[in-house]
């Protein structure tokens, strides 16, 4: 069975990017300022990681 701990967003707004991140045990939410060149490289980053770790079943769009 799976639980949901974290959920994430990135939003565009005004020509700005910020990473929103739910704690759902918490019932908390963080907003970050993310720059755009962090925001280029995450396809990458993404990719990097999911190498280190292991394949695991992507989960599809909502």
């Amino acid at each position: 069975m799976e639980t949901l701990l974290y959920a994430a967003e990135l939003v565009h707004e005004d020509g700005t990017y910020k990473l929103v991140v739910q704690d759902v045990v918490r019932d908390t939410v963080q907003v970050t300022p993310v720059p755009k060149s962090a925001v280029d490289r995450l396809p990458t980053f993404l990719s990097v990681l999911t190498s280190k770790l292991g394949s695991t079943p992507a989960r599809g769009h909502r």
